[in-house]
């Protein structure tokens, strides 16, 4: 895991987030995600220097793409906002998990 991978694991693992169970380096068939919680359905993807180039994110957005077809949802962060901004990428996570929650219990 890179510095920041790290960093997010440490907030999510051992159900620290809303009590939600996340996995990391999780295969979604040919795909990995950065880490995965199945029974929200949610994927949170750390985008380091390596996702700059056109090429490279027109891979992600295609894979995500792919991804969200199978009704997956997607957080995307880069290294730098998790860095820097811990308290907002926490944030934003707590938010998306209530919301997948609440969602998840209307169906």
């Amino acid at each position: 895991m890179t510095k920041a991978e790290l960093i997010v694991w440490e907030i999510l693992k051992g159900k620290k987030m809303l009590d939600c169970r996340f996995r990391p380096q999780h295969p979604i068939d040919i795909f990995i995600a950065d880490f995965y919680c199945h029974s929200l359905k949610l994927v949170i993807e750390i985008d380091g220097g390596i996702h700059k180039p056109r090429e490279q994110r027109e891979y992600d957005i295609g894979r995500e793409a792919e991804m969200e077809r199978w009704g997956l949802k997607f957080l995307r962060f880069t290294n730098e906002e998790v860095e820097d901004n811990i308290e907002d990428v926490k944030h934003r996570i707590i938010k998306e998990c209530g919301q997948r929650k609440i969602a998840l219990l209307n169906v």
